[in-house]
């Protein structure tokens, strides 16, 4: 995919957006994200859109996916049912694209998203798990992945379709990996590997198997055969099937009708389409928590510092709400709430931290003792922080020259007649990280308020538990001008850091988020035959959400034998968790796994059966028929699916148990 870099619409648009980036990425530093350089790209509807369906990169494999990517969004855009408006990649200087036809409002909406996506790419340490892998340049990755299999699917001697079917195989498996280790610690497992020894004897020998029985005795070859059987046996599952299958998989040659090494360049490909798996986990994990990031601190700096001109506000506002209004289950709403939700949750901690050490208050009497109009009117910002701008410098002046609020070389520039700071447009650059935390505390502003008087008594009594020195202040005033104001931006950066979403979820769904934005479960309904709301209660609302987004919200699928039943076949488990499979999608998967096997495959699952008088009762009587759970085993030989009952032993090993959420890197633990 190139671009037309000469192109005079383009090269317009960049002179018009080259201020807005620049101050973005000013404001961006002043708020306290510390994103990777961004290199901003303009360019036209076709090639958004080819960018959009490449995953944000200019260069990828040849492949039908991506043709198909790129028709359904030219049709989403189409017919009105989404645009797109930014894209940007996790690299380190990150690349953002930006439409030449959009108007200013949304390309200042997009820096702003893209600065705040840049700072999660740079420091949340599920990214950091690919990006310590070495010298972080994804694109030249993508690129030279590209390139090489281009090269593959040009080449006489390799066919076109046989390399497409096996990037068919592979992507089926492309989110079966251990997501929460880096690609080298995953593939250095030592469970699954043919001792040393041997192997160099083997890998040093190019001859067939039929030459090596003419030439050895059966006594070494049976050696070899049972450090295989005894290599390909696993003490727990592997996660990373990926791995595992380019360790021990083959091919069927229909020609010979056996299983053969796979071909040099069949390794080659599912070694980087393995790698590229890797690089795009950490998007995947943490859709919720990276999108909502992005949608709060763009709609801080261009809503609540006005980033946006008067002109432009109204169209921001009205995009954002469509985005944030999207039916169904909304990455950007919910993880804007939920960043919002810590936020206020943390400050109003902190101010009841101070109130608590206040003579004459105690967690019992808090709600009785404390005026939470007066509070409130404590907590707002100075009005000389808070209506900072042009006008405002004598007010800031007075504030002194140790006030931490103020960039008073910024003020001293302004004093001196500096005219380039334009703080008509930008008055954020006369204050500091904790002015601008005070210009901006969550719990003064208007949709907030009531959070505070809101705290629960056992949270009151948690906080109070351990304070010793709980007499400090006579006046709730005194209090108050202790607390902390960049107490809850500080405590988002620390989760920004450590968390995915299943942790994100876990930590901080709490009973009061779940019920304060009406959120709720929905799951068909057997008797009804249609969807319909399940639950409402807070665990149940956490359960669902956890499950959705546990292994990308894909059902998790590890190895658990390579020789199962000591005929060379491998066995897959499904780590049910009461949501069962698809079983036509989990057939293909398996026809495309034997591909990458060369022998029979087996999966592991459990089903759910309904009775259909009992379905029909239970309609009756408005209620929900009791499934009745059933492990199976499903096998497929290249030609045919067979189905068994699964062992006992088995079953216990994929079996529903609490939901698995063990996303935590060892040291955590």
């Amino acid at each position: 995919m190139s671009f037309r870099r000469h192109r005079r619409d383009a090269q317009r648009e960049a002179a018009r957006l080259d201020e807005p980036v620049r101050e973005a990425g000013a404001l961006a530093k002043k708020l306290g994200l510390d994103p990777y350089p961004v290199n901003y790209w303009v360019v036209n509807y076709d090639e958004m859109n080819q960018l959009i369906a490449y995953g944000g990169f200019q260069e990828r494999y040849p492949h039908w996916r991506w043709g198909m990517t790129y028709d359904r969004q030219r049709k989403t855009d189409q017919f009105g049912m989404g645009k797109a408006f930014e894209i940007v990649n996790n690299d380190d200087p990150a690349n953002a694209f930006l439409q030449e036809s959009n108007s200013l409002a949304d390309q200042k909406a997009v820096i702003t998203h893209v600065e705040a996506h840049s700072d999660f790419f740079k420091n949340n340490q599920w990214f950091g798990l690919f990006s310590d892998e070495g010298q972080f340049a994804a694109a030249a990755m993508l690129e030279r992945h590209a390139q090489t299999i281009e090269r593959y699917v040009q080449n006489p001697d390799i066919s076109r379709d046989d390399v497409e079917k096996f990037i068919d195989a592979v992507l089926c498996l492309e989110d079966t990996i251990d997501q929460h280790r880096t690609i080298r610690e995953a593939a250095a497992d030592e469970d699954g590997r043919i001792p040393e020894d041997i192997r160099a004897q083997l890998d040093s020998l190019d001859i067939s198997d039929d030459v090596r029985r003419e030439v050895f005795d059966d006594a070494w070859l049976e050696q070899v055969e049972e450090a295989e059987r005894e290599a390909a046996k696993l003490t727990d599952p592997r996660k990373d099937v990926l791995a595992y299958v380019r360790e021990h998989g083959m091919r069927y040659d229909e020609e010979t009708g056996k299983a053969e090494e796979m071909e040099p360049w069949q390794k080659d490909v599912l070694d980087m389409l393995r790698e590229e798996a890797y690089y795009f986990a950490a998007q995947k994990m943490t859709k919720v928590m990276n999108e909502g990031w992005a949608a709060y601190w763009e709609s801080l700096m261009l809503g609540d510092e006005r980033f946006a001109g008067t002109d432009e506000f109204i169209t921001y506002a009205d995009h954002q709400s469509r985005v944030l209004g999207s039916p169904g289950l909304n990455p950007y709403k919910l993880g804007k709430e939920l960043w919002e939700y810590i936020e206020n949750s943390t400050n109003r901690a902190e101010v009841a931290d101070k109130l608590l050490r206040v003579t004459g208050v105690t967690w019992r009497n808090f709600h009785e003792t404390v005026d939470f109009d007066e509070v409130q009117e404590h907590l707002r910002a100075d009005p000389a922080i808070d209506g900072v701008s042009a006008d405002s410098l004598d007010e800031l002046s007075e504030l002194g020259p140790d006030d931490p609020r103020v960039d008073h070389e910024t003020l001293d520039r302004a004093l001196s007649g500096d005219d380039s700071l334009d703080l008509d447009a930008y008055p954020w650059k006369l204050l500091t990280y904790e002015g601008l935390a005070e210009r901006h505390y969550s719990l003064v502003k208007s949709q907030n308020r009531g959070f505070l008087s809101r705290i629960r008594r056992s949270e009151l009594e948690q906080l109070s538990r351990y304070m010793f020195d709980d007499e400090v202040y006579d006046s709730v005033e005194d209090a108050l001008a202790d607390v902390d104001k960049t107490a809850g931006w500080d405590r988002m950066r620390e989760i920004r850091e450590s968390h995915n979403d299943v942790t994100f979820l876990d930590a901080f769904l709490s009973e009061e988020f779940v019920r304060a934005n009406h959120y709720f479960a929905y799951e068909y309904s057997q008797s009804s035959q249609q969807f319909r709301v399940s639950s409402s209660e807070y665990r149940d609302v956490k359960k669902k959400l956890l499950f959705q987004f546990t292994n990308f919200g894909k059902p998790t699928i590890a190895v658990y034998d390579g020789n199962f039943d000591n005929r060379g076949e491998l066995l897959l488990g499904h780590q049910y968790n009461g949501v069962i499979l698809d079983m036509k999608q989990a057939k293909g998967v398996l026809e495309r796994v034997y591909h990458l096997w060369g022998r029979p495959v087996n999966l592991m699952t459990i089903t759910k059966e309904f009775d259909e008088h009992e379905v029909e009762v239970a309609r009756r009587r408005g209620r929900e028929p009791t499934p009745e759970e059933r492990a199976i085993r499903i096998r497929y030989d290249g030609e045919s699916f067979e189905e068994h009952d699964l062992d006992p032993e088995l079953e216990a090993r994929i079996a529903a148990g609490e939901v698995d959420y063990d996303t935590k890197p060892d040291d955590w633990l």
